[in-house]
């Protein structure tokens, strides 16, 4: 048999084993309408492109999703490579499975690595994707699982590319759905192009003890389900080993051995029904020594993503200490599955929609509703959090669960409660005692939020105290509301000095045909509108000013031009005092150097000269020039994205030979980008090395990634590239570095 047949009737195969009602004939019609569109395609690795659909379709059997969903599987390329359209896939398959591969095209489109503005959008494509019907993103991760499983024929910047992009946004988005089986396959996946050093070194280890414990963990298997069943209580023991990137988290965050992990083995215990898991806690705890601060119990408070189980972690007589997971039967599909299980248990047929009561899919109402009025930076920052974040499980005095990101604060309890609460707020209590509301709750607190009718409302401060995305907008929200006129008095104040610092001033936007170049560049209606945002919040200052500079810096070059035009004209004069009447925005001052930087123009003499800031040069670089409109010759290094052979190609006549020559400047500006793994006193290590080679450091920054690394940037001065390379080398030998290299943009 074919081999492509044959895998289609084993998928229909397995589809019929968990849903008997299948219609077989519209599914297989639905499998040749795809290979025929896609018969000319093939993958990377040589085989018919088909194949891709249907491997992505037998994850999605495994999911044990509905019918429309498998078509949708088979069909999700159709819409957007072939000329297949959404209107002819209605007609032939109905307009649920049409909505279904139109929606998982639209995510196919996505470049998570963008601007943050497209970013934004993006992402919000994602939830809105979530929210009408949840099978879009089910297909979309089964899609993103088979390209991960298959990335090994792409190209190396392409593997990390995509591996990025999963790891930071759809294996969070599996975990928050409760798949934590395909979440950890998408991000071992992901870690073995990320760091494949690491990711060698842990699998190798990870074998290596498994193997030793085998016999260790079967015999614990035998001897819990002997004494369960000795009980009379049914049960299934299996064990299960960390996954690889669970293990490199602790290890590079955490800064663990293997040794001190836990929960690097882990026996589960699934039984029929809540009491018994009850019953075998006690049965578990009778047979093994308890490890203090080690029990969790996620029935009585499930975890956002509807996870429930026991977890309790004891040691043997062997002295090794393991995890025990006990749960029921429904409580594993839905641990394994999440929200394909919740969908199968809770849905009716063809009404996969979310309810807007479902509590399952309540952190993604919140997270569209606070992207209303976010900035595109924030949100996207903010989704990244409530998708990464641990949970902080508290209760209200009434014994109710609240659960709030990790480090959460009396501020983000409040809010989580009503707005009004948190905008009432005067005070809170943590287990009966007065607290300040920077204070952080942590798991089991009893918090209590004294307010007052007369309360003056929230305090600007409490935007940099609180944790959660929802509380920063309801507090956004009430100084949007409630102090307009402060709001704009504060926001015209922060934006007309930002203006100034950036080069313009206020009478250079508010000419009338100005204006409204500018608030469509800055996407309001009004400056007012404007002022108002950066008063509450909405937006800061420098951003906006950000939004226009383009376009000032566009109008300006338009009435250069302009006005160059008429200087070639009769009678241009009288026209240039007319155009002179309307006040034009004085450019930003440049700093312009000229031969003397040591910068040797072929066929000028005493060309001004500046150093390129996308890539900066320093002696002993191959480098070239540009013409630019206005400032001379910009110098960038050979290897900048800026000077690629294409641009080159498109403006041939401005490029021209440079080469370094004598120089009467002591130092030049450069900068370089340090990716390392996270830990305590890299930043300090890294200020150490620059210190001790006596260069000036003029910037020195570092920022923490989700997944444990770090980058750190720095802007220096050296007298020229050997000195550099001297630089790089020692920064190369810092504990944990994994790159160090040249800043180009």
């Amino acid at each position: 048999m074919d081999p492509i047949m044959e895998a289609y009737e084993a998928l229909e195969e397995k589809v019929l084993a968990y849903y008997p009602q299948l219609d077989c004939q519209s599914l297989r019609e639905a499998f040749q309408y795809a290979d025929s569109h896609h018969s000319k395609q093939l993958r990377r690795d040589g085989t018919p492109y088909i194949t891709h659909p249907l491997a992505v379709a037998d994850i999605v059997a495994d999911l044990k999703l509905d019918q429309d969903a498998l078509m949708a599987a088979i069909l999700h390329d159709c819409i957007e490579d072939t000329n297949a359209t959404h209107e002819e896939v209605a007609a032939r398959f109905g307009e649920p499975v049409a909505d279904l591969v139109e929606g998982v095209t639209k995510l196919t489109r996505v470049q998570y690595v963008s601007m943050e503005e497209k970013q934004m959008e993006n992402l919000r494509k994602m939830l809105l994707a979530m929210s009408k019907d949840i099978r879009v993103v089910l297909v979309k991760l089964c899609d993103r699982l088979h390209n991960m499983r298959t990335m090994q024929y792409q190209t190396p910047k392409k593997q990390r590319e995509k591996s990025l992009e999963t790891m930071e946004i759809y294996a969070p988005i599996a975990h928050r759905l409760g798949m934590q089986r395909l979440r950890w396959e998408l991000e071992d996946l992901s870690l073995k192009y990320l760091d494949p050093v690491g990711y060698k070194e842990i699998e190798e280890e990870l074998a290596a003890l498994t193997s030793h414990q085998q016999e260790f963990l079967m015999s614990l298997q035998q001897k819990i389900q002997a004494r369960l069943k000795m009980e009379g209580v049914e049960c299934s023991v299996y064990s299960r080993v960390k996954s690889i990137y669970s293990v490199y988290r602790k290890i590079y965050t955490k800064h663990k051995t293997m040794s001190e992990i836990f929960d690097l083995y882990a026996l589960r215990v699934i039984v029929d029904n809540v009491a018994d898991c009850y019953k075998a806690l006690g049965y578990v705890h009778n047979m093994f020594n308890l490890v203090p601060d080690r029990f969790k119990d996620y029935i009585s408070t499930p975890k956002p993503n509807m996870y429930q189980s026991l977890h309790t972690t004891v040691i043997g007589r062997q002295g090794i200490p393991f995890e025990v997971q006990i749960r029921t039967w429904e409580m594993h599909e839905l641990a394994e599955y999440g929200v394909a299980a919740h969908w199968k248990y809770k849905q009716q047929p063809g009404n996969s929609q979310m309810r807007p009561g479902d509590e399952a899919y309540e952190w993604v109402r919140k997270l569209l509703e606070s992207q209303e009025s976010s900035d595109a930076e924030e949100f996207v920052h903010s989704l990244k959090v409530d998708l990464f974040s641990d949970e902080v499980f508290v209760f209200t005095p009434h014994g109710d669960v609240v659960n709030l990101p990790a480090g959460s604060t009396p501020i983000d309890f409040a809010y989580s409660i009503h707005s009004a609460v948190g905008n009432r707020m005067v005070g809170a209590k943590v287990n009966g005692r007065i607290v300040t509301l920077d204070s952080q709750l942590h798991n089991g607190d009893i918090v209590e939020i004294m307010t007052s009718k007369s309360a003056r409302g929230p305090s600007r401060d409490w935007m940099s105290i609180c944790k959660s995305n929802e509380a920063r907008n309801k507090i956004r929200q009430w100084f949007k509301k409630e102090r307009r006129d402060e709001n704009v008095a504060t926001g015209r104040a922060s934006f007309e000095s930002e203006l100034k610092r950036a080069g313009f001033t206020i009478a250079s936007i508010t000419s009338e045909d100005v204006l409204p170049r500018i608030l469509k560049k800055a996407r309001y209606n009004s400056l007012e509108d404007m002022y108002a945002a950066i008063g509450y919040g909405g937006i800061t200052s420098a951003k906006a000013v950000t939004r226009i500079r383009d376009e000032m810096l566009r109008i300006q070059r338009e009435e250069k031009d302009r006005m160059a035009a008429l200087q070639q004209e009769p009678g241009s004069v009288q026209d240039l005092r007319v155009a002179g009447n309307r006040e034009l925005a004085p450019l930003p001052q440049k700093k312009i150097t000229y031969s003397k930087t040591g910068i040797i123009v072929e066929g000028l003499d005493n060309c001004m000269v500046k150093f390129a800031k996308c890539c900066t040069p320093v002696p002993g670089d191959p480098v070239i020039g540009f013409v630019t409109r206005g400032y001379g010759v910009s110098v960038h290094r050979q290897d900048c994205p800026n000077a690629a052979p294409e641009r080159r190609k498109e403006d041939h006549g401005r490029w021209l030979s440079v080469s370094w020559g004598k120089s009467e400047q002591d130092s030049y500006q450069t900068s370089f980008l340090i990716s390392a793994k996270d830990r305590s006193n890299l930043l300090l290590d890294t200020a150490a090395v620059l210190s001790a080679a006596k260069i000036r450091v003029d910037s020195l920054s570092a920022k923490s990634t989700p997944d444990g690394y770090a980058l750190i940037t720095s802007l220096v001065s050296v007298r020229n590239l050997e000195e550099l390379e001297g630089v790089i080398r020692k920064l190369n030998n810092i504990s944990g570095v994994i790159d160090v290299k040249r800043s180009t943009s």
